[in-house]
């Protein structure tokens, strides 16, 4: 028996071209759960389109880490394509190639430049990390948003206002929007989030910012966003926070600033004055409004 007899049989072709057509019907059938504004497009990234300055700081570290990841795989895929092609077993192959042991320039190779992708990769998430969680410029409107289960409640701190945020009520038939809090912002200007929450841990989500952060039970999170764009978005929550969930929604609109002072107008003149307080739970009333802190 010659020695080649007992090399292992090669994989038969058919078996990788069928693992390669369900690895790309799975990334179609993937990439289409995104509906609606949630559903960006190449030139993004497939991230949602950002409507804020800190959401174009994101899309752009985004798509700078897959133009590299694509290269490296493309540099990775050609190295082995060529070795299969310069080393492969010819017909007059009867005995193993001359096994390699120890090749130092090598080894050096394949941990310098994994150690120095990352350290790029570090770099540059880390400085976009810290931009976007930074708050040490002077915001020109303040929101404190309250998570409770489940529902928001957002206090305007400047104008002084509040409104009460209820659970959603989901039933499949138009109008679902109609029963859910909506946050106002001034396009263009800069609005610090203030975020606290009543109960569980809670996640402050709008999917078209780009960013998010949670809120936990006895801290105060905090960042700003500069809106760029008009128009209506959603917002939820991001942390599994109980039953309902899924229902704890809110709507989010960019308007301009005669809309949004419009607005803070429409609240006072609700009787929606005051700050709601931090600590109220379930089974607490909050001036005459009989709504807990569930919403229900």
């Amino acid at each position: 028996m010659r020695q080649h007899d007992l090399l292992p049989p090669r994989r038969p072709a058919r078996r990788i071209g069928t693992w390669a057509a369900l690895g790309a019907l799975s990334a179609t059938v993937l990439g289409g759960c995104a509906s609606g504004d949630l559903r960006g497009d190449a030139s993004t990234g497939w991230l949602p389109h950002a409507v804020t300055e800190g959401g174009e700081r994101v899309t752009n570290l985004w798509i700078g880490a897959w133009i590299a990841a694509i290269a490296v795989g493309l540099l990775v895929i050609g190295l082995i394509v060529w070795c299969m092609v310069a080393y492969r077993r010819r017909k007059d192959d009867v005995e193993l190639p001359v096994q390699l042991r120890y090749n130092i320039p090598i080894e050096i190779l394949y941990t310098v430049v994994p150690m120095l992708m990352v350290i790029v990769l570090f770099y540059y998430t880390a400085r976009d990390e810290s931009a976007l969680i930074d708050t040490s410029q002077e915001p020109d409107v303040t929101v404190n948003v309250i998570g409770k289960q489940w529902s928001w409640d957002f206090n305007y701190v400047e104008a002084d206002v509040h409104e009460v945020g209820t659970q959603a009520i989901l039933t499949g038939e138009p109008g679902a929007e109609e029963t859910i809090p909506t946050l106002y912002l001034p396009v263009g200007e800069r609005t610090e989030f203030v975020l606290t929450t009543r109960d569980v841990i809670h996640s402050f989500w709008v999917p078209a910012f780009l960013q998010k952060m949670d809120m936990i039970p006895g801290r105060v999170n905090r960042f700003q966003v500069v809106p760029t764009q008009e128009g209506q978005f959603k917002g939820k929550c991001a942390e599994l926070c109980g039953a309902y969930h899924s229902q704890m929604l809110f709507n989010v609109k960019v308007v301009s600033r005669q809309e949004y002072d419009a607005h803070l107008a429409d609240l006072r003149a609700a009787g929606q004055t005051g700050l709601l307080n931090n600590s109220l739970n379930r089974s607490e009333l909050m001036d005459d409004q009989v709504v807990t802190d569930g919403g229900n």
